[in-house]
């Protein structure tokens, strides 16, 4: 067992304050703190007490670290990321791919070359990058389409003749149909058609109307933000979720959502496979985006805590991770699972204890335990665990 030193990702869309207060640094923060990274992920890796960064130590040692049913299973390698994501304004509306997406995309830029550092590099790895993020705040996020008679509603109600071909196209095909359409479109009508839905959407949320007025004052809000970003418009056909403390939200591949605000525990596939659409500066591979994209609609459920060993378990579809929140007691609880555990300290102070001795972790400090070893732990405190989903574990 072993406590981590973790990297800070200083994105612009990050919050000065919520990652610092909790890292019990001055607040605000010079520049904005946007995501705290815990795993072996290679492009940040947490390093250990004795100086060695995770992946390089479970490279070394992976049927200790990891434990046989998951080198069997995910190879030698760490198959979750645990993070705190901290939004004060909103990240790309992207999605993420299947293993098979990901694989084939992978080794055709590896074929053809491609530097992983290049700018247009849409494949980093051949993994997939399903997630769940539990609010520590109140979120708000784009998390898939909604039912389509829904959105054709809501863009009907612009009455805006720019919209005419999307929701003929809507009513006619279908997502799939209207979608791609409105990515192909030239700068130009792009420019018209997000200024006229940002202008009529804002009248609405000036008059106070109800209905849609959320997803009326985002798209006014993110028009401000991205002019001419054709992500506006398709955030009229996304669910709007507002995400309470406690609950949580999971995003399995090819779900169109983008974070709007507010922060929570993160846990996702050790992937950095991400394709954007809009509401952003960065590379858009729209063909790509269009291959991954799932076009189904509907509501997306929250998740609710169910009782698990340890604490509230928080239960997702796939293998490669599992969220468990536990509050620990004054007396000293088993917290043992067969995988390896990533342990992140939000509240109070927890004493760890395994064979090899206790570890203590005030609020923001976190740890690794390897596969499988004895351990008990004690606060006053709330931790989160983050392990895989193996059943065995």
């Amino acid at each position: 067992m072993w406590q981590l030193t973790n990297t800070i990702r200083h994105y612009p869309w990050g919050s000065r304050t919520v990652i610092p207060e909790l890292l019990g640094e001055a607040s605000p923060a010079a520049e904005p703190h946007a995501e705290l990274w815990m795993g072996a992920h290679p492009d940040a890796p947490s390093v250990l007490a004795d100086g060695r960064a995770l992946d390089a130590a479970i490279a070394e040692e992976p049927d200790r670290l990891l434990g046989g049913a998951v080198r069997q299973h995910f190879g030698d390698r760490l198959p979750f990321l645990m993070k705190v994501l901290a939004a004060d304004s909103p990240l790309s509306l992207q999605a993420h791919p299947t293993t098979a997406q990901a694989q084939v995309g992978y080794a055709a830029e590896e074929a053809a070359g491609v530097p992983q550092d290049d700018p247009t590099r849409t494949f980093k790895d051949p993994f997939h990058k399903p997630e769940i993020l539990l609010a520590i705040t109140p979120v708000e996020a784009l998390c898939g389409f909604r039912p389509v008679e829904e959105s054709l509603h809501c863009l009907a109600k612009l009455q805006l003749p720019e919209l005419k071909p999307t929701i003929a196209a809507l009513a006619r095909g279908g997502l799939q149909v209207a979608v791609p359409q409105l990515l192909a479109l030239s700068a130009r009508r792009r420019q018209s058609l997000v200024s006229a839905v940002a202008e009529r959407a804002a009248t609405f949320v000036a008059a106070h109307d109800p209905e849609f007025i959320n997803t009326y004052r985002w798209a006014a809000s993110l028009a401000t933000t991205y002019p001419g970003d054709i992500g506006v418009v398709i955030s009229l056909l996304c669910n709007h979720l507002t995400i309470a403390p406690g609950e949580a939200v999971f995003l399995p591949a090819g779900n169109l959502h983008a974070y709007l605000s507010g922060a929570g525990v993160e846990v996702m596939a050790s992937s950095d496979n991400v394709l954007r659409g809009g509401l952003t500066g960065k590379h858009v591979d729209l063909a790509a985006l269009v291959e991954v994209l799932d076009f189904t609609d509907g509501r997306v459920p929250v998740i609710r805590p169910v009782l698990g060993p340890g604490g509230l378990r928080y239960p997702v579809p796939v293998e490669d991770f599992d969220l468990t929140r536990c509050e620990l007691g004054a007396d000293p609880g088993s917290l043992r699972t067969s995988g390896p555990q990533v342990l992140l300290c939000t509240e109070g102070r927890a004493v760890l204890g395994t064979d090899d001795g206790e570890l203590v972790l005030d609020q923001g400090e976190s740890a690794f335990v390897p596969a499988g070893a004895p351990l008990t732990a004690q606060g006053p405190a709330v931790l989160y665990r983050a392990t895989t989903g193996l059943r065995a574990t």
